[in-house]
């Protein structure tokens, strides 16, 4: 593919990736709803066609993720093909390991709505609910590779002047605060506030920037 055609399926993956992500977050979130784990299972019992949504739009999301791992790769190859091959592995361990934590969102809807012989004793149930539901999963892990992608991306989108500077910079901006904020998320030492907060930085550099790279391209002084 050209640079232009690259340039406009990454604006997409970006855009389709945020809507995919946020809803799913939306879905999963009100299908957990209610304190402890007995009160989160029936929840999802409840809402299991949302549930089920929200597990095919992140597996969705899972593939923007690699789809903008060669997209990226090929609009800043020539800025510096090392480090654009670094933005690659990282969006595309981003997407594997995103995908491998639809598992544990699996086990939770079994758990929950499992009956009959699948089912497990009341003890059973509790314990690897409470298990399920409170441990750290690989989407953490997944959205650090996203923040060393995207620190790396915006730094060559500055360097090779490839969009506006003040997007450019919004970005790297914005990257910066989640490469810090999220291993401290990750080992449960940044406030639950801040997690979400560190967030809004990069919705409001990547809207636009999708927009940008479907209307506009990147600039050819980069090439």
């Amino acid at each position: 593919m050209t640079i232009r055609t690259n340039a406009r399926v990454a604006g997409l993956a970006f855009l389709l990736y945020i809507v995919t992500g946020l809803t799913a977050m939306v879905l999963a979130g009100a299908a957990k709803a209610g304190e402890g784990t007995a009160a989160k299972l029936a929840s999802v019992v409840q809402h299991a066609t949302g549930f089920r949504v929200s597990l095919v739009l992140v597996l969705v999301g899972c593939f923007c993720a690699l789809a903008l791992a060669v997209t990226l790769w090929s609009i800043t190859r020539d800025v510096d093909p090392d480090l654009a091959m670094m933005i690659l592995v990282c969006r595309t361990a981003e997407g594997i390991v995103g995908a491998i934590s639809l598992d544990r969102a699996a086990g939770q809807l079994w758990l929950a709505t499992a009956s009959g012989a699948a089912s497990l004793d009341l003890a059973d149930r509790a314990a690897l609910g409470a298990f399920l539901l409170k441990l750290p999963g690989s989407v953490a892990v997944s959205a650090i590779f996203f923040a060393v992608g995207s620190l790396i991306f915006t730094c060559l989108l500055v360097r090779g002047r490839l969009v506006p500077a003040w997007l450019a910079w919004l970005g790297v901006v914005a990257s910066v605060i989640v490469v810090v904020g999220l291993p401290l998320d990750l080992v449960r030492v940044l406030p639950s506030l801040a997690g979400q907060i560190m967030w809004i930085p990069m919705l409001l550099f990547e809207v636009p920037l999708g927009v940008w790279l479907i209307a506009k391209g990147v600039s050819a002084r980069g090439h």
